[in-house]
């Protein structure tokens, strides 16, 4: 559905009507219609914004590690405008939203740390002496009970924390090669991009259990990041350098 040459690194929903997209070689963040692929409004950014969530109904914040900041990004109707931007500790990948503040994830420590959106530092968690050792954080999401969850790929891990960064369980699964983009549909509901199984993955926590929900036959290759539409049960997923949207019916 996307018809721009681009090379997608994130994506979420905004509406019915449109998507906003990491543009990572452009070095823009866009709105895209979900309906014709066009880019609806852009903006340009003195990095490669890489991960991408919704802050509110007309807020978005977009990492940019190249220059470890994170910018704030206003919507209104189809148009983007820049908002704060506010500095973090190091090379910013993935975030998510809890209450009112946000969550980021750093590769190299690695570590996961809770700011307000004025920039403070709320919460902090280090690898390093933890019994749980994560290797390469990236993706993060937040289901509807507020729990956060992040995919680590060089653990073939996901991990459930709570909002002061306690780890509460990791699930792990053969099923799960490369886990990269990660949402939540319901708090029993994770799915997973296992980018080198190309399938997506439902985990279901409360049983421990994981299953493929989507896979090569239904047209799935390398997937990278997604996304849902609660309203419509939609899933939009994107594979690594890609400049292509693929969207299903979540069932």
């Amino acid at each position: 559905m996307y018809t721009e040459e681009r090379n997608i690194a994130d994506l979420a929903v905004v509406s019915q009507d449109s998507l906003l997209v990491c543009n990572y070689s452009g070095r823009k963040v866009e709105l895209v219609s979900r309906q014709t692929g066009k880019v609806l409004s852009q903006l340009e950014l003195e990095g490669e914004p890489w991960r991408v969530c919704l802050v509110g109904r007309d807020r978005a914040a977009v990492t940019v590690p190249s220059i470890q900041n994170v910018q704030l990004i206003k919507i209104k109707g189809n148009t983007l405008a820049k908002d704060k931007v506010l500095i973090v500790s190091d090379d910013v990948w993935g975030i998510t939203t809890s209450g009112y503040n946000l969550v980021v994830s750093y590769p190299k420590r690695p570590w996961l740390e809770v700011i307000s959106t004025d920039g403070k530092v709320l919460h902090q968690f280090h690898s390093t002496g933890k019994t749980q050792q994560f290797i390469s954080l990236d993706f993060i999401t937040t289901s509807p009970d507020g729990t956060l969850w992040v995919s680590d790929e060089g653990n073939n891990t996901i991990t459930k924390l709570d909002a002061s960064l306690t780890i509460l369980q990791t699930f792990t699964s053969p099923l799960l090669q490369t886990p990269c983009g990660i949402t939540a549909v319901t708090a029993d509901e994770i799915l997973v991009c296992s980018e080198r199984n190309n399938s997506l993955v439902q985990l279901q926590p409360s049983t421990n259990t994981m299953s493929t929900l989507l896979g090569k036959d239904d047209g799935i290759k390398g997937p990278y990041s997604l996304t849902y539409c609660p309203q419509e049960r939609k899933i939009f997923v994107t594979p690594f350098e890609s400049d292509s949207i693929q969207v299903f019916k979540f069932t």
